[in-house]
C-alpha cells in the first residue's frame, strides 16, 4: 500500500519569531470496501465522575493506522446523568472504522463530559470489526479499564461495561451502480430570459454577435455539453420565458423555444442551441423574470416516475434576476421530495445572492415554515470559469466538476431516502457464436 509519513512540518504562518508548532500528516491508501455498519452500544455500572451527579458519558472510537497511531474516527452523543447509558445507533463506514482490515485493533475510550471541555476519563477496551461483527453475544460485552486505577488498586476489577447492542452490514451502492443497472437521468433544458434586453444591443447577455457566442450561448454549449452525456437519447425540451409571443403579443413563463409547444424537444446541445437563437428572432423578450413555473414544469415530469426508474436535471441559465422569490423557494421545497435535481448557472456581472440563497449550502431552503426535504440546488456562476475577454472558457474539467458536483450525492439521497436499490447490472454483450459448416 502507499504510505506517506511526514514526521516534522513545521508551521509558516503565524507569530513571526515564536514557534507556531507542527503539523504531523500521515496517508494510508484506502482500502476498496464500500461496506457500513450500523452499530448501538450501551453500558453498565460506569464510574461515577460527577460531585452532585452521576456522569455524563460518550464514547470515542479510534482507528489504528499502519505505524501503531489511533485516529479517531467517531464520537456518540452525550447520555446525561447516568452510570448505565444507552447511545443512538449511528452509521459509520468499514474504510473509516478500519480501513477493510477486518483484524486491525479499535480501541473505544469512555469519557465523562464535562462542560469546559475537560472530560473525565472513565477507561477504555479495544475490539475489532471481526469481533464486533459477531453481533450481539456474550463476545461482545467488553470491561472497561482505566490503566492508572488498575495499577494503583489491588481489588480494581473494571469501570463497567460496555455492550454491542446490534450490529448491522449494508453495502453502499454507488451512482454508477445506478446507472449500470439502468436508471435514467433526464435532463431539461430551460433558457432563461433576461427582460427588457434586446438582442441587437451589444450590451445585452443575448446579443446576437454574427462572430461568437453570447454570454448565454457560451453557458449553454459549456454546460450542456457536459451534461449531455447523462441523457441516453439526447433529446431535450428547451423553454424560456419571460417574452412576447407571436402573433398576439402575450407574455409567457414557459414557451417552446423551436416554437412547438406539442413537441418542444430539440436534437442534443446544437439543437437547442439553434432553437435559442431562433427564438430571439421571433420573441420579444419581457419580464417579470419568474422561476416558479419552469421548476414547477419539471416537477410535474418527476412527480410521474417516483419509482426511480428516472431522474431529472433542470438547467436554469440566469443573469440572476427574480421576481417570485417567495414562490420559487415554496416550488424548491415541493420538488425537494421528488426524483430532481435543479443546476442554475448564473451569467452576466450582477451579483447572485438571491442565486446563493437558493443553493442553501450554507441555510436550507424553506417556505412557510416548512424546510426542504433535501438539497436539490447547485448554483454555478459561470463567469468564475472564463476568461478576461469573456469569450473563452479556461477550464472544461474544471466547470464540469464544479457542474455535476452535487448531482450524484443528491440522486443518492432520494434513493436512499425511499429505500430504492439498484436493479443488477446486464451481464456483458457476448457476441453470438457463429458455426462454419464445410462439406467434404
Amino acid at each position: 500500500s502507499i504510505f506517506v509519513f511526514s514526521p516534522s512540518c513545521p508551521l509558516t504562518i503565524g507569530i513571526p519569531g515564536k514557534k507556531c508548532g507542527t503539523v504531523i500528516v500521515t496517508a494510508e491508501e484506502l482500502g476498496c470496501c464500500r461496506d457500513s455498519v450500523l452499530m448501538q452500544f450501551c453500558a453498565n455500572k460506569l464510574d461515577k465522575k460527577d460531585f452532585f451527579g452521576k456522569s455524563d458519558p460518550f464514547l470515542v472510537f479510534h482507528r489504528s493506522n499502519e505505524d501503531g497511531s489511533f485516529t479517531i474516527c467517531h464520537k456518540t452523543e452525550v447520555v446525561k446523568n447516568t452510570l448505565n447509558p444507552v447511545w443512538q445507533a449511528f452509521k459509520i463506514s468499514v474504510r473509516a472504522l478500519c480501513n477493510g482490515d477486518y483484524d486491525r485493533t479499535i480501541k473505544v475510550e469512555v469519557y465523562d463530559w464535562d462542560r469546559d471541555g475537560s472530560h473525565d476519563f472513565i477507561g477504555e477496551f479495544t475490539t475489532s470489526y471481526r469481533e464486533l461483527s459477531r453481533g450481539q453475544s456474550q463476545f461482545n460485552v467488553y470491561e472497561v479499564i482505566n490503566p492508572k486505577k488498575k495499577g494503583k488498586k489491588k481489588k480494581y476489577v473494571n469501570s463497567g461495561t460496555v455492550t454491542l447492542l446490534s450490529f448491522l452490514i449494508e453495502t453502499e451502492v454507488s451512482f454508477l451502480d445506478y446507472i449500470k443497472g439502468g436508471y435514467v437521468i433526464g435532463n431539461k433544458l430551460f433558457v432563461f430570459s433576461q427582460s427588457h434586453c434586446n438582442p441587437s444591443q451589444p450590451t445585452s447577455l443575448h446579443y446576437m454577435n454574427p462572430y461568437q457566442l453570447n454570454a448565454y450561448g457560451m453557458a449553454l454549449k459549456a454546460v450542456g455539453e457536459i451534461i449531455q452525456d447523462y441523457d441516453s437519447d439526447k433529446m431535450f425540451p428547451a423553454l424560456g420565458f419571460g417574452a412576447r409571443l407571436p402573433p398576439d403579443g402575450r407574455v409567457s413563463h414557459e414557451f417552446a423555444l423551436n416554437g412547438n409547444p406539442q413537441n418542444p424537444y430539440c436534437h442534443g446541445i446544437d439543437g437547442v442551441m439553434e432553437a435559442y437563437y431562433r427564438s430571439l428572432k421571433s420573441v420579444q423578450l419581457y419580464g417579470p423574470t419568474n422561476f416558479a413555473p419552469v421548476i414547477n414544469h419539471v416537477a410535474r415530469y418527476a412527480a410521474s416516475v417516483k419509482d426511480g426508474s428516472q431522474y431529472f436535471v433542470l438547467l436554469i441559465i440566469t443573469d440572476g434576476v427574480i421576481s417570485d422569490m417567495a414562490q420559487t423557494k415554496e416550488s424548491i421545497v415541493n420538488a425537494s421530495k421528488l426524483p430532481m435535481s435543479i443546476i442554475i448557472v448564473g451569467v452576466g456581472p450582477a451579483e447572485f445572492d438571491a442565486m446563493e440563497e437558493l443553493d442553501g449550502d450554507v441555510v436550507r431552503i424553506s417556505s412557510r415554515g416548512k424546510f426542504a426535504e433535501r438539497d436539490i440546488v447547485q448554483f454555478v456562476p459561470f463567469r468564475d470559469y472564463i476568461d478576461r475577454s469573456g469569450n473563452h472558457v479556461l477550464s472544461m474539467a474544471r466547470l464540469a466538476k464544479d457542474v455535476l458536483a452535487e448531482i450524484p450525492e443528491q440522486f443518492l439521497s432520494y434513493m436512499r431516502v425511499r429505500g430504492i436499490k439498484p436493479s443488477p447490472a446486464p451481464p456483458p454483450y457476448t457476441p453470438p457464436i457463429h458455426v462454419l459448416q464445410t462439406q467434404i
